[in-house]
C-alpha cells in the first residue's frame, strides 16, 4: 500500500528522502563557517597588501614605493604591491585608502603635497588627513632644488637676490601648476626674502622642466630626483636646495636657509593606515616598517634616489613624531596657501 495521502508524501517518506540531504548541507555549512573562522582569525598578514600610491608611476614617490613595499612583504612574510591611483593632486588615490576596508590590506603611501597642502588648496578634497588616517612610517624627505638656466646671470642665491630686489616683477619662474610645491616654495621665498617674483604655473613638472632648459624662462624648484641628472650634465645650475640643510648628495650647493635664515621646505614621503585599522594590525606594521627601514641594502637604494631618510638605522622616528609633523605642516602650507592666494577650486 503506497503511503500517500491525496498526493502528497506522509511524514516517514519525507524523513527518508529528504533528512540524509539536510544533513549533509548543515554538515557542509558547519565545515564552511569553521573555514572562515579560521581564515578571520588567521595571523595577519594572511593575503597580499596594496599600497596606494595616489600619483602616477614613475614619479618620486612611486619609485620609494615600488622599493619600500618589495622589502615591506619580505618582513611580513606575505607580497605588498603597489598600485597607482592618480588624480586630482593626489585627492583621488587618498580618498580610496580613506575609505577602504579598515583591515590592514589597503595603505597610503603618499608625499607631503598631497596629505599636508591639498586641505588648504581645495574647499573639500574628499578626506581629513589627520581624522581618516593614521601614521605608520615617516619615510624620508627629498629635497628640491633651485634651479636655473645656465645663461641667467646669477650664480649664487646671494646674487638672485640682489638681481631681484633691483628688477621687481620682472624675473619669472617656472611651476608644475597653481598649488604644487614647487609654486608655493617660490612663494615662500618671495614672502621671506621681500622678492616680486612672477609665477608661471605649467601643466605638470616635465614641461615646466623643458622651458627651463629652452632658456624660455630662467629659473624653477624641481625635486632633486627628476633634475640630478641635468645638474650633473651642465645643462642647468643648481642655486640652493629648499631642505633646512645642505643634501649629502649636492654637498656643494648651499641651502637657501643660509641666504634667507628660516627658509625650509621639503617633499616628504611616508606610509599610512586608514583610520580605524586594529591596533595589533596598525602596531605590526610599524613594526615591520622599522625593520625595512634598517635594511641596508634599501637605505642605500633609497638614498641613491636623493631620499634623505627621516630615521637612522637604530633611531627611527616614531608614529606619534611624524604625526606631529603631519599637523605642523598642515598649518603651515595653509598660511602660505592663504598668503600666495593659491587655489585650484
Amino acid at each position: 500500500m503506497q503511503n500517500f495521502v491525496a498526493g502528497r508524501p506522509k511524514p516517514a517518506a519525507v524523513r527518508r528522502v529528504y533528512l540524509p540531504a539536510l544533513l549533509a548541507l548543515s554538515a557542509g555549512l558547519t565545515a564552511l563557517t569553521a573555514s572562515l573562522g579560521a581564515l578571520a582569525q588567521a595571523p595577519y598578514p594572511n593575503r597580499p597588501i596594496v599600497m596606494i600610491v595616489p600619483q602616477a608611476a614613475g614619479g618620486t614617490n612611486d619609485i620609494v614605493g615600488r622599493v619600500v613595499s618589495q622589502k615591506l612583504g619580505e618582513v611580513l612574510g606575505s607580497s605588498a604591491v603597489v598600485e597607482n591611483r592618480p588624480g586630482a593632486g593626489g585627492n583621488i588615490g587618498t580618498q580610496a585608502v580613506a575609505r577602504a576596508p579598515k583591515d590592514g590590506y589597503t595603505l597610503l603611501m603618499t608625499i607631503s603635497s598631497s596629505q599636508a597642502i591639498n586641505p588648504a588648496l581645495y574647499k573639500n578634497p574628499g578626506f581629513d588627513p589627520v581624522k581618516d588616517f593614521k601614521p605608520i612610517s615617516l619615510i624620508g624627505a627629498v629635497p628640491n632644488v633651485l634651479l636655473v638656466n645656465p645663461a641667467f646671470p646669477a650664480r649664487s642665491m646671494a646674487e638672485l637676490v640682489a638681481l631681484a630686489k633691483a628688477q621687481p616683477g620682472q624675473i619669472q619662474y617656472a611651476s608644475a601648476g597653481n598649488g604644487t610645491l614647487n609654486h608655493l616654495l617660490g612663494e615662500m621665498l618671495k614672502s621671506m626674502a621681500g622678492l616680486d617674483l612672477q609665477h608661471v604655473p605649467y601643466k605638470g613638472v616635465a614641461p615646466a622642466l623643458n622651458d627651463v632648459l629652452g632658456g624660455q624662462l630662467p629659473m624653477l624648484f624641481a625635486s632633486l630626483p627628476s633634475s640630478l641628472a641635468h645638474i650633473k650634465g651642465g645643462k642647468l645650475r643648481a642655486l640652493a636646495v629648499s631642505g633646512a640643510t645642505r643634501s649629502p648628495v649636492l654637498p656643494d650647493v648651499p641651502a637657501v636657509a643660509e641666504t634667507v635664515p628660516g627658509y625650509s621646505g621639503t617633499l616628504w614621503i611616508g606610509l599610512f593606515a586608514p583610520a580605524g585599522v586594529p591596533a595589533d594590525v596598525l602596531a605590526r606594521l610599524q613594526d615591520a616598517m622599522g625593520k625595512t627601514l634598517a635594511d641596508k641594502e634599501l637605505r642605500d637604494k633609497l638614498e641613491q634616489q636623493g631620499v634623505e631618510l627621516a630615521s637612522s638605522a637604530t633611531n627611527p622616528v616614531t608614529p606619534e613624531q611624524f604625526a606631529t609633523l603631519l599637523g605642523e605642516d598642515i598649518a603651515k602650507w595653509a598660511l602660505i596657501v592663504k598668503t600666495s592666494g593659491a587655489s585650484v577650486d
